[in-house]
């Protein structure tokens, strides 16, 4: 069996760039964050709860992987161990996410928001978590899932913090113009 090392290092560049790019991009939600502090239209904590503070927890679990997957290894078990343990946490707190988004009354979901803030998550998470099973006996290609599961959880936080910068910025100009 390969050492677990020579199978990460052809993938230490990818994930540095992505595990980068989830740190910067929680500094960009602390921004957002302060648009919807700033705007006229009032957030509660649980609309926070349910929209704001998961975006933050993709980032930092994007960052989380990419630390995990360059980090130097002995074996991939655990590798696979540690993989299989974010996504089993992130599963759980996807779960939390829709049970705050429908307790939460000052906002309407749409499909749209269903779909990046419960659907594609919990998609990204159970990838992470069938790809740690899988990861000890096939490695080079189940690295591929768990790419796959970092990238998506940064194009939802992407979306998501978008999203909320562009509904603000829709409310505030309705709220200025009446």
């Amino acid at each position: 069996m390969e050492d677990a090392r020579s199978i990460l290092a052809a993938w230490e560049t990818f994930y540095v760039i992505v595990g980068s790019a989830g740190a910067a991009l929680t500094g960009l939600q602390f921004v957002v964050i302060a648009l919807v502090a700033g705007s006229r239209r009032q957030s509660t904590s649980r609309e926070i709860a349910a929209f704001g503070t998961p975006t933050i927890l993709h980032f930092c679990g994007v960052l989380l992987i990419g630390a995990i997957l360059t980090a130097p290894w002995h074996s991939l078990s655990s590798v696979a161990l540690a993989l299989g343990a974010c996504g089993v946490t992130g599963v759980v707190y996807a779960v939390i996410v829709v049970s705050r988004a429908r307790r939460q009354t000052a906002y309407q979901p749409v499909f749209e928001d269903w779909l990046w803030h419960a659907v594609l998550p919990l998609i990204a998470y159970l990838t992470l978590i069938i790809a740690s099973v899988l990861l000890p006996g096939y490695a080079r290609r189940v690295l591929f899932a768990v790419g796959v599961s970092a990238l998506l959880l940064l194009f939802i936080g992407i979306h998501n913090a978008w999203d909320t910068v562009t509904y603000i910025a829709i409310e505030f100009r309705k709220s200025s113009e009446d």
